[in-house]
């Protein structure tokens, strides 16, 4: 048996791949990828089919131009009032929070809708959903089911839907509840981040792949800062159905409704003056996820007739906080000639000169 002399090695182990062994590896490589995609792909579709059964829909539905909407409705009496969720949660949230119950009581028929692609509302893809479109497909759904000059409440995402309605359709608001909003553009650097799921074929892969599962990891810790300073309610930990908002169907949603957010408060922060109903704007004095000072409080000063309550020591889901409350300024909304006064006491929120001036960016 012969040896190669020392301090040699094989000519073999040195032998560069040819082009063809080359082209092998990389389509070996590339079939275990797509191997490994397609399993994510079937893990994360019966997950979401898993949630949907565990909590399935507990209201209603009704098909609008061939969109499917479904909503929770509660109570009888007039006005009627309409709420609009925000981004992550569904109609449900109302429920969970108490608002829909209260208001029910205090003598309204309430209507809570899943926004398009959330819950179990369907979001077809011709159309880019803005909040302008959302709200002339919520504008035909009243017409449908008899809800005649509601008022309206949004919460978050959904104040810009709320928004929306009573500038494009003035005849079909009576009021206005608008609650954490965001209001005016402003720098955000995680929009590209979250928005990427949203991106034709590439987000449509992400979505049915990684983004469940790290949309699935990063829900604790951003329910704690929707919620803070608060701890996440009892109630919500319990009855929240998690899998719902990692499902790939509403993962789209999300990614949407953060890429149109900025141009469509571009587009209407200009338009805010005309409003002419009632108007009642609501934030918690520590949101950690909308500045108040540059949103609600500049929102107040350019809607002359409006009331701005702040809460002290309340964050983004001030519903949850402080629901009863919320209730009332459904019932201030309802009022001709509304308060404008700012509900709070210098003791209850940080001096004025912490507060970020009004139209600054972050």
């Amino acid at each position: 048996m012969e040896y190669p002399l020392n301090g040699t090695q094989s000519h073999a182990s040195h032998t560069p791949a040819s082009p063809v062994q080359h082209r092998a590896n990389v389509l070996r490589t590339g079939a275990i990828l797509a191997e490994a995609a397609a399993a994510m792909a079937l893990w994360n579709t019966y997950r979401a089919r898993k949630v949907e059964r565990e909590h399935p829909p507990t209201g209603r539905f009704v098909t609008i131009d061939d969109v499917r909407l479904h909503y929770i409705e509660k109570g009888e009496g007039s006005p009627p009032v309409v709420l609009i969720h925000g981004n992550v949660v569904t109609a449900e949230d109302f429920a969970l929070s108490g608002v829909l119950d209260l208001t029910a009581e205090q003598g309204h028929r309430v209507v809570a809708f899943d926004r398009p692609g959330f819950g179990y509302s369907d979001r077809p893809r011709r159309a880019a959903w803005t909040p302008a479109a959302q709200a002339d497909l919520l504008r035909q759904t009243f017409a449908r089911l008899g809800i005649a000059r509601p008022i309206v409440l949004g919460h978050s995402w959904g104040a810009l839907v709320a928004l929306s309605l009573a500038l494009n359709h003035p005849d079909a608001v009576r009021g206005l509840v608008l609650l954490s909003g965001y209001y005016y553009p402003t720098l955000r650097m995680d929009i590209p981040l979250v928005s990427l799921a949203a991106v034709p074929l590439i987000g449509d892969v992400l979505r049915y792949t990684v983004s469940p599962l790290v949309g699935a990891a990063m829900l604790p810790p951003n329910f704690k800062l929707m919620f803070g300073p608060a701890p996440v309610p009892d109630r919500f930990k319990r009855s929240f159905p998690r899998g719902l908002p990692v499902r790939p169907s509403q993962l789209r949603a999300e990614a949407q409704d953060s890429a149109t957010m900025v141009p469509a408060v571009a587009g209407m922060q200009d338009r805010y003056r005309e409003l002419q109903m009632p108007v009642v704007i609501m934030a918690g004095a520590k949101d950690r996820i909308v500045d108040v000072g540059r949103h609600a409080m500049r929102l107040h000063k350019d809607i002359p007739q409006s009331s701005l309550r702040l809460k002290p020591d309340v964050g983004h889901m001030l519903h949850y906080a402080v629901p009863e409350q919320v209730a009332d300024a459904i019932e201030t909304a309802m009022a001709d000639r509304p308060a404008t006064a700012v509900h709070h006491t210098a003791a209850d929120l940080h001096s004025p000169a912490e507060w970020p001036a009004a139209g600054t960016a972050p």
